[in-house]
């Protein structure tokens, strides 16, 4: 029943949206935009916030109208910046913060843009870059970890700006192409050549890049540091190709393949080859 409800709703919009681009394209690309960008699930309140982050000390960061949230489990001067992904906030960290917080470092996690407890109304990835730059500049974190389209965000973050501070990165379920999940989402809403062609006019001008050019396997390859890639074979949300996509283009990170972690990744050996990583001798 819920599916049946589910793509009711979804071609129901999508038709709208279609409806609209024949009479106001950029109206139907910027809706299409709004309804691709803006997450339905990972909002926190201040009542009912998990455990996790209710240990952490948190601190608010303002980047125009916006507050930003960012929880932070107190250790020594190294610093580990986690960074979650789409519709997630930032207790997705709590099974890996045990194996972290061995290592005495001090972790910081961010609630994304319209995440958690964080303002905004739409995500993207060169807005979260923002937040991400907030922190990194306060914060000087040596290390980033990201899952999802975080991972996403923290390379793209990385390419961008060059931190000189960020020594090592890894990604957990990372996407490289974003063609592919425009596609996705042009096919979910089944939206017609009119409105995906003015949803490229709109993205090209916003993100200054084409749709296919602005992927991660054009981001990795501008990195120098080094990073550690991880993808699982049965993961239905981001298949693996994407994560393999990564790792060819990114020369100084090694790829660990996972089976049966699904997208989630959740795993206590796999966090353990992390840490090491991380805090392995050079």
């Amino acid at each position: 029943m819920k599916k049946i409800s589910f793509f009711i709703f979804t071609k129901s919009v999508g038709l709208y949206i279609n409806l609209l681009g024949f009479l106001f394209p950029k109206k139907a690309a910027y809706l299409a935009y709004t309804v691709f960008s803006k997450p339905r699930l990972g909002k926190l309140t201040k009542a009912s916030l998990p455990e996790i982050l209710q240990e952490a000390d948190i601190e608010i960061f303002k980047k125009d109208t916006n507050q930003i949230t960012t929880y932070i489990w107190k250790g020594n001067e190294t610093v580990i910046l986690l960074v979650h992904g789409w519709e997630s906030n930032a207790s997705r960290w709590e099974r890996i913060l045990p194996h972290l917080r061995k290592s005495g470092s001090t972790i910081i996690a961010i609630d994304g843009p319209a995440h958690g407890l964080s303002d905004g109304t739409v995500f993207n990835v060169p807005i979260y870059a923002e937040f991400i730059d907030l922190v990194v500049q306060k914060y000087q974190p040596q290390y980033l970890i990201g899952h999802s389209i975080g991972g996403k965000a923290c390379i793209y973050y990385q390419s961008i700006y060059q931190n000189p501070y960020i020594k090592k990165m890894v990604t957990l379920g990372a996407p490289s192409d974003f063609l592919v999940i425009i596609n996705n989402y042009i096919a979910l809403l089944s939206l017609n050549n009119t409105v995906s062609n003015a949803l490229d006019a709109y993205y090209l001008k916003y993100l200054k890049l084409k749709i296919e050019d602005f992927n991660c396997r054009v981001f990795a390859s501008k990195l120098t540091i080094k990073g550690l890639i991880a993808h699982d074979v049965d993961d239905k949300i981001v298949a693996f190709e994407e994560g393999k996509k990564i790792a060819n283009a990114w020369k100084t990170a090694s790829f660990i393949e996972t089976k049966g972690l699904g997208h989630s990744l959740h795993d206590a050996n796999l966090y353990n080859k992390v840490v090491h990583f991380l805090f392995e001798a050079e």
